[in-house]
């Protein structure tokens, strides 16, 4: 017996269904073109394409315009629940424009870095955005002698000339102090995100700035090598076991406030009778916590949808040149800080 073989089904028979020329129906399944249609037409060539079982071919248009569709993301750690969130923005906003999004995680580490650069790149990339910058990063550089469309989200360099969209660093540390200032609190310790990254730099720099500005010691520091728990709680030793006089701590990021609260909970010490404590960034379920933690609001899939909109641009001719948008973050107090006990 011989089967027969089922015809594919093609754009003209979508348009035949509808009525209406071949060449509407592809502005309507196409996400930068459907707005040249109206609404109720999108409608119905949508449902006439379900209902016949069309897709676009990606491949064609790709061939056609000169494009991929495809943005890359260069993610630093995916396990760091400040992540996701942004990779969700992008996501969004890339698949709504009719980009897919191809993440890879780096774990921090230069070689994992340029080695998904290459991935990527084999796959033709569109554009990419960047989670993973160190303030003098060759994965930027090489993107910049090589053409390639990017933005930096997050984090960014110590050169000028790029397109990213970052936190305000010095609002947010400072809503920060203000607060434990107002709990009266005057030894202030800090614990610091990696200082080759723009985030544990700037961080430290505001907070260092600040408490001079108010009279206060600016000298209880310390740093770590990545944010992760595992470095809070180390960093809370080493700073403990040479001053012990600090009230409070502000931690470089939600992760290593918890490490530091670990590490307290490891010698008895409370949260907050003993030393007040916050973070950095609201990742999900702090306030589930005992005690709840104070941090600073980092409006994370917002930045990842206004990062993708922003390469878009680049990649469509529509920028107007480098530029660093500054997001305005939002102390949120909880319950792991309170008034300094002496």
């Amino acid at each position: 017996m011989i089967r027969k073989v089922k015809r594919k089904v093609t754009i003209r028979d979508v348009a035949d269904l509808v009525d209406v020329h071949h060449s509407t129906v592809s502005r309507a399944l196409s996400p930068t073109k459907r707005d040249q249609i109206s609404p109720a037409v999108v409608k119905k060539v949508e449902r006439a394409a379900k209902k016949l079982g069309y897709y676009p071919n990606i491949v064609a248009s790709s061939l056609k315009q000169n494009r991929s569709f495809a943005v890359g993301v260069l993610v630093p750690d995916l396990m760091n629940p400040v992540f996701p969130p942004i990779i969700r923005g992008i996501q969004d906003t890339a698949e709504a424009a009719g980009f897919t999004v191809i993440t890879a995680n780096t774990d921090d580490e230069e070689v994992k870095e340029r080695d998904a650069l290459r991935m990527m790149q084999g796959r033709s990339i569109d554009g990419l955005i960047i989670a993973t910058a160190r303030r003098n990063d060759p994965i930027v550089e090489e993107c910049i002698e090589n053409d390639i469309p990017f933005v930096l989200i997050n984090r960014t360099v110590d050169r000028g000339d790029v397109n990213a969209v970052v936190i305000d660093e010095d609002f947010g540390v400072r809503s920060v102090l203000d607060h434990l200032i107002s709990l009266k609190h005057t030894h202030i310790a800090h614990i610091a995100g990696p200082q080759h990254t723009s985030t544990g730099f700037h961080r430290a720099k505001a907070l260092s700035d600040y408490l001079r500005i108010h009279n206060l010691p600016s000298d209880l520091v310390e740093t770590t090598e990545k944010f992760t728990i595992e470095e809070g709680r180390r960093a809370f030793r080493k700073l403990l076991a040479r001053n012990n006089r600090f009230t409070a701590i502000v931690a470089g990021n939600d992760l290593l406030a918890l490490g530091c609260m670990d590490a307290m909970r490891e010698i008895g010490l409370l949260v907050p009778e003993n030393i007040s404590i916050s973070g950095y960034d609201d990742i999900l379920f702090l306030e589930r916590m005992s005690p709840a933690l104070t941090t600073v609001l980092v409006p994370k899939y917002e930045m990842g949808s206004q990062a993708t909109k922003t390469l878009l641009d680049i990649i469509r001719g529509e920028s107007n040149g480098p530029a660093v948008l500054r997001m305005q973050p939002r102390l949120v107090i909880r319950n792991s800080t309170a008034v300094a006990y002496r």
